[in-house]
């Protein structure tokens, strides 16, 4: 018999615990309240956001499978399809940040393989406290090295993503890692259970105590005793993970899969129910037949691990031998744990006796609250000094500052080249690898997020966060297709949280709607915040666009200085609030970010498609954080080379170079094609502006009839150095 005390611990409510009791017409067992408290956890059950999650668009022609399995699916044409997702880690890796970024990268990897995908691709978003953080430091280099330490044994390219820091993190930090891979369209699979009498099969490695509680504890804010919930956290093996890929992948070339899910969250629990649901069945499994690498483990604590680098599947009746055979070679564990039935219970079995009955429908569906929220908060604008202060100044503060500097040092710990298909490398706006077996087209993928334009303007900063990964896409001359979310919040019971969760749904789905890119995969984290402190809004978005022809795939890097002009593509207006100017300069930190005029960003990045496949140009850029200056010293640094612009009159220098307003793009035209670009700007009402002319050696700014420059190798060096530094004190 249980109590309504322990159902507390476990993460559930009084109400909840009551409802338990209603659902199963007795009180529930230790095993099967455990069961409920995993299922109904804010991780697996997304009772907070599920309503508002339903707004989002996700369906196009070129969508195969929306939300709803283990990654979405999109058609990329020749057969093929780009199977991704992105998916949060934030706890564990705060908790313990090697192991918990790794199994991050681990469990997402299986979530795009266990759909026939092979991964092409990782991406991690990572967000840290304030470098001065005590924690800091001992953080960032951990998980670091867990992304690297796991992904480089998998052979598998990280190739992009981002990393910030900001003190609105020191309690929570969050590790976003997103995985794409690519499956031919006829090798789909699904997490479905098929036909009563169907075998349910436990492959990959043994189950362990570790991360026992997982999801409960994703599901719950951080207090001062945070440390001791490191026994939640699971232990990853990346070569075991290895060996289940290709395991999986060589029984998938077979015919004795009918369903198969990875054991991400809650473990077998989560696995098991998901897969009998969905196909309106139900489902028994034997305890005693689940492969252990510890003694005496409870049913509980087994269906409630979370050990890494499993998988449930079901196969066609009389295939088991088959498939036992693929994986005592690749020297995994394979048992015949249960099989499929027709009662629409999960049903436990220990010595043959039955250690825990529920129905499915109620674990499966979960619970929906409708929770109280405010409307949109909008933080009230500000005045930022429109002064004339030393530009260049300003520049070499902003080049070296942690939020702007370059990423080499992160970077350079992944493999990013093994598979031998990566054609974009980390530091652009999109990484790329191109499809293997096919020189001309290439994937192109993103992710994006400006927290503090969403603590301003949550709508607003939904998005941006949407628009600046399509203008990322475009900016490489990629087709913009679909996206995934990982939406990092803090307690949806708090009505300003909510407030923020429901404003960035809702602009993330305006975004959507406009620039033609449905939601087809994603993930929810809520409770980030420690001690009643939540995180900045943090709604994450990951893109993938198509490349065609890689011929016409543009770039950052200015490959020759003869005769090339520096355009601006859109308005500039120079908008300082919520910059990184204003704060970092100024001491500014509020005011309303920059508004987005979501059909300019669809025109703008149609006409960046249109020349590029006209091949007018091969260097573009987005102009994102930092604006104008920070962009073109990136691209000066990226290509050693400098760049001569002159400041028009009508506009205030710091303005001009640093404001942040959206749906720009740098673009780079050899002389005699600018003529052609201007004409063909003006024909479809594109604002476009000649600011310069790319130089030898420096970066030479005119205004008010007088020259600053600074040398090229010495903007370098204040951008390439701020991480070797910090790790230095």
């Amino acid at each position: 018999m249980t109590t309504v005390e322990q159902a507390i611990e476990l993460g559930l409510s009084k109400d909840e615990y009551q409802q338990t009791i209603e659902y199963m017409n007795r009180i529930p067992n230790i095993t099967e309240l455990g069961i409920f408290s995993a299922m109904w956890s804010e991780h697996c059950s997304y009772k907070s956001s599920r309503k508002w999650l339903k707004t989002l668009p996700t369906e196009a022609p070129w969508v195969i499978q929306g939300p709803g399995e283990n990654a979405g699916i999109i058609d990329i044409g020749n057969g093929l399809a780009a199977v991704f997702k992105m998916e949060s880690h934030n706890h564990p890796s705060f908790i313990e940040p090697y192991q918990g970024a790794a199994t991050g990268v681990g469990g997402i990897m299986r979530d795009v393989f266990t759909m026939g995908a092979r991964p092409i691709a990782n991406l991690n978003c990572l967000r840290f406290g304030s470098p001065s953080h005590p924690k800091t430091k001992h953080l960032l280099s951990g998980v670091v090295a867990g992304i690297g330490g796991y992904g480089n044994c998998m052979g598998v390219p990280t190739i992009g993503g981002e990393c910030t820091f900001d003190k609105g993190y020191n309690g929570n930090i969050l590790v976003n890692a997103m995985t794409v891979g690519i499956v031919k369209k006829d090798k789909i699979f699904y997490a479905k259970a098929g036909s009563p009498g169907s075998p349910v099969v436990y492959v990959g490695a043994k189950t362990g105590r570790d991360g026992i509680h997982g999801a409960s504890m994703a599901s719950a804010a951080f207090d001062s005793d945070s440390d001791s919930k490191r026994p939640t956290v699971q232990v990853g093996d990346p070569f075991t993970e290895k060996l289940l890929l290709e395991a999986c992948l060589e029984l998938m070339e077979t015919d004795c899969i009918i369903g198969i899910q990875d054991m991400g969250a809650a473990g077998l629990t989560s696995s098991s129910v998901e897969m009998a649901a969905k196909d309106n069945n139900g489902i028994e499994i034997n305890i005693d037949k689940i492969p252990v690498r510890e003694t005496k483990m409870t049913p509980f604590e087994i269906m409630l691990s979370e050990s890494q680098e499993r998988m449930l599947m079901v196969l066609k009746p009389g295939s088991e031998n088959k498939a036992e055979e693929i994986f005592k070679k690749w020297e995994l564990d394979f048992s015949v744990i249960g099989e499929v039935t027709d009662t629409k219970n999960i049903v436990l079995k220990e010595n043959n006796n039955i250690v825990a009955n529920i129905p499915l429908e109620p674990l499966a569906n979960g619970l929906i609250y409708e929770r109280a929220y405010e409307k949109n908060i909008i933080t009230k604008k500000v005045n930022i000094p429109k002064n004339n202060s030393n530009w260049l100044e300003s520049l070499k503060l902003l080049i070296s500052n942690h939020d702007l500097c370059s990423r080499r040092w992160i970077w350079e710990q992944y493999d990013h080249m093994v598979m031998g298909d990566t054609i974009g490398m980390p530091g652009s706006e999109s990484g790329i690898v191109r499809i293997h077996g096919n020189q001309d087209q290439a994937l192109a993928i993103t992710t994006d997020c400006t927290p503090r334009y969403c603590e301003a303007n949550a709508k607003l900063g939904g998005m941006q966060a949407v628009a600046e990964c399509y203008r990322n896409l475009c900016s490489v001359g990629a087709l913009p297709l679909a996206i995934t979310d990982c939406l990092n919040f803090g307690n949806p019971e708090n009505s300003i949280v909510m407030g923020q969760i429901v404003s960035a749904i809702d602009g993330i789905s305006s975004a959507c709607k406009v620039l033609s890119m449905p939601v087809v995969a994603g993930n929810v984290s809520l409770y980030n915040e420690t001690e009643g402190k939540s995180i900045p809004p943090t709604p994450q978005i990951g893109a993938v666009g198509l490349i065609n022809d890689t011929k016409k795939q543009l770039s950052n890097i200015i490959r020759k200085n003869n005769n090339q002009d520096i355009l601006i593509i859109g308005k500039t207006i120079g908008h300082l609030e919520c910059s990184i100017y204003a704060r970092e300069i100024e001491k500014i930190e509020n005011g309303q970010p920059p508004n987005v005029d979501l059909d300019k960003e669809l025109s703008h990045g149609k006409f960046i498609l249109n020349l590029a496949d006209k091949e007018l140009i091969s260097i573009c850029k987005d102009i994102s954080d930092g604006g104008l200056a920070i962009a073109l010293a990136e691209i000066c640094i990226m290509s050693n080379l400098g760049c001569y612009i002159k400041k028009p009159e009508e506009i205030n220098i710091n303005e001009w170079l640093y404001g942040e307003d959206q749906g720009r793009y740098i673009i780079i035209s050899e002389s005699n094609n600018t003529e052609i670009i201007i004409n063909e700007a003006n024909k479809n009402n594109i604002s476009i502006t000649v600011i310069g002319k790319v130089e030898e050696n420096s970066f030479i700014v005119e205004h008010n009839n007088s020259k600053q420059e600074i040398s090229i190798d010495k903007l370098s060096n204040l951008r390439n150095n701020w991480f070797n530094n910090y790790f230095e004190k």
